[in-house]
């Protein structure tokens, strides 16, 4: 497939993200009306010629999240119907990923029907980083190019590196992330056990793992309140950690979260440009994706492998 069959759009999730992304790799953003009516419908119209070509809709679903996805399945539907050859949702951060199985009695799996939305709508590929769950690949019956935030991450660290380092999960679910960059860093391993009380509210209830005197990294794919790493950088303060940094994958930060963090139990938080981040002021590390999402896009629009952007340099 040629180059000038390339073709990529936005929404208006992050437009700062989708300009550096075709900045990084030479390409042109695609010209699209992306507004809404005064009744608070999306309308979209791509205003360039797709017919045939190969295109790539760069949107994440961050709030406001329903109205970020009506714009994205819109979108999706317009090149469709505007015959483009094949359609990849670029989702730097793939929304309602947290509802993927049914833990409670009549509850949804949201991340599924998301899922079945965007397949709906028409794309034929997926583009993400960093999912929740990596079993959410499996609810869509389309090609998923699932990428790591990782490398990204390593690279920043390789620069900044601690002799007295531990890695940190702030729950059980993170152990697998947190004992791959343990691995990789040559770093301690250790874990903070919690108790969710609400969605907002968490209790840390124990440290497995010796931190005293030591500087923890503590790794997570996602915060949106920081209850879950104020409550484990508490803990870990009270067990004698000297310094604690928080890498994270997407950060959504609300007000509490800003409010938590200016509690200064975090030392740095250290995350992506997958969504807006908003420092508030707050020693906040961003750190861009942009490159790794370009080279992404052009291997996928060449039919070659990324498995290659999953090399890690500088450690």
């Amino acid at each position: 497939m040629s180059e000038s069959r390339l073709k990529i759009f936005t929404g208006n999730s992050n437009r700062i993200l989708a300009e550096e992304m075709c900045r990084s790799i030479g390409e042109p953003l695609g010209e699209a009306t992306v507004t809404s009516f005064p009744d608070g419908e999306s309308f979209v119209k791509i205003n360039e010629n797709v017919r045939g070509h190969d295109v790539f809709i760069i949107q994440s679903t961050c709030p406001p999240t329903n109205h970020h996805l009506v714009e994205l399945l819109i979108m999706i539907d317009a090149a469709r119907r505007a015959s483009a050859q094949r359609i990849t949702a670029v989702l730097p951060f793939y929304g309602y990923a947290r509802q993927d199985r049914k833990d409670q009695p009549r509850v949804p799996i949201t991340a599924k029907l998301v899922a079945n939305l965007l397949v709906a709508a028409g794309a034929t590929r997926i583009l993400t980083m960093d999912l929740h769950s990596q079993q959410i690949q499996g609810f869509f019956d389309i090609p998923v190019d699932h990428l790591f935030a990782s490398p990204v991450f390593f690279e920043h660290f390789a620069k900044t590196k601690r002799e007295n380092l531990v890695v940190c999960s702030p729950d059980v679910g993170g152990m697998k992330m947190a004992a791959a960059y343990a691995d990789v860093l040559g770093a301690g391993l250790a874990l903070v056990a919690k108790k969710r009380k609400s969605a907002t509210t968490v209790e840390a209830i124990n440290v497995v793992g010796e931190v005293d005197g030591c500087d923890i990294l503590l790794v997570d794919d996602i915060t949106e309140t920081a209850g879950t790493l104020c409550a484990a950088a508490k803990i870990l303060r009270e067990h004698g950690a000297r310094s604690i940094r928080a890498a994270v994958s997407h950060c959504i930060l609300n007000e509490t979260a800003i409010e938590r963090l200016k509690s200064g139990l975090i030392d740095e938080l250290i995350t992506t440009n997958s969504t807006p981040v908003n420092t508030h002021g707050l020693p906040i590390t961003v750190l861009s994706i942009a490159p790794l999402l370009g080279q992404a896009i052009q291997r996928i629009n060449s039919n070659e492998s990324v498995t290659s952007l999953f090399r890690i340099k500088g450690i």
